[in-house]
């Protein structure tokens, strides 16, 4: 029998915002698979989980990818095994999108890479589009293929506000069952799962508290931006990401939940139309956000990052 492919954990140092206990700068954590035989190979596909997720929620997705290229799962600052900052305005996009560009040039030091692809679901496809749509930037390589998973340039606000009313709440767990169970409580959009798939999704957000149980895995203070935005400035933001995104030259694919509350039809529709004109998949029964553990969602990511060039846009 095959043993199963387990990533190795890695970190990169950050510039910028200082976390809490460091005098300078702050470490990233992330997550590599790779099953190609080769620990340089030139194809890299990074995969950026949403706003209070972590990287090893794309473990089924990286375990279908890595026979065919290196696969790169961040913590973003604040999540998993990330550190936490010491000034919570800090976590927002452009601090995330510059902690990438630190963590691809490790990644490059280390194999040199000549094909790089973007998998992001909601806030990792936010960060996506301002690395993909700002020529100029110092990747190692162009983004080739974007993979955006319910998410655009604009953002509907009643799901924001949905987010933001359990986003930062101290829970604590006496298990992990528990955690899982409150965790899915609020995660039904995120469509049908086993109870199997869905305890896989959940351990890696839950981590041991210091008096017993469990709590979630990220720094509570994510929240303070998030919930200090106002419907002014989520207007100007979107003026912005639409700038981005029409910007975008890299093959895309928007992924979408058919009854998501955050990427709305109306904005899937002006993307199609607009930027890189993606092509567009809908997931029925499946709201904000496909989690890419389902065969048909598996499927469509790596079919499209695998197809040939003249292929893969078609």
């Amino acid at each position: 029998m095959d043993t199963p492919i387990e990533p190795t954990l890695h970190h990169v140092t950050c510039p910028g915002a200082v976390a809490q206990g460091r005098a300078e700068g702050h470490r990233m954590a992330y997550w590599e698979w790779n099953a190609t035989g080769d620990p340089a190979h030139p194809h890299v596909i990074v995969c950026v989980h949403g706003l209070s997720r972590q990287g090893r929620d794309f473990d089924t997705l990286a375990r279908a990818l890595a026979p065919q290229a290196r696969v790169i799962c961040p913590d973003v600052v604040g999540r998993g095994e990330s550190d936490w900052l010491q000034d919570p305005q800090g976590y927002q996009i452009p601090l995330y999108g510059g902690d990438m560009l630190a963590m691809l040039a490790q990644v490059h030091s280390e194999g040199a890479i000549q094909a790089l692809d973007w998998v992001g679901t909601s806030m990792g496809g936010l960060i996506g589009m301002g690395l993909a749509g700002q020529p100029g930037l110092p990747l190692p390589a162009p983004i080739r293929r974007l993979v955006l998973n319910d998410v655009g340039p604009s953002l509907n606000w009643e799901a924001l506000q949905r987010i933001g009313q359990y986003l930062g709440a101290p829970l604590r767990f006496a298990s992990e069952q528990q955690g899982a169970d409150a965790l899915w409580a609020i995660s039904t959009s995120f469509g049908p799962h086993t109870p199997g798939q869905w305890l896989a999704l959940s351990r890696p957000m839950l981590r041991p508290a210091p008096e017993g149980g469990f709590r979630l895995h990220y720094d509570p203070a994510i929240a303070i931006p998030f919930k200090s935005l106002t419907p002014q400035m989520a207007r100007d933001g979107e003026t912005l990401v639409w700038q981005l995104y029409d910007q975008i030259k890299a093959g895309t694919l928007l992924l979408r939940g058919a009854v998501s509350d955050l990427l709305t039809p109306d904005t899937a529709a002006q993307m199609l139309q607009r930027g890189p004109r993606p092509r567009m998949m809908e997931f029925a029964g499946i709201g904000h956000a496909p989690t890419l553990v389902a065969a048909d969602q598996v499927a469509a990511v790596t079919q499209f990052l695998f197809a040939p060039e003249a292929t893969q846009n078609a």
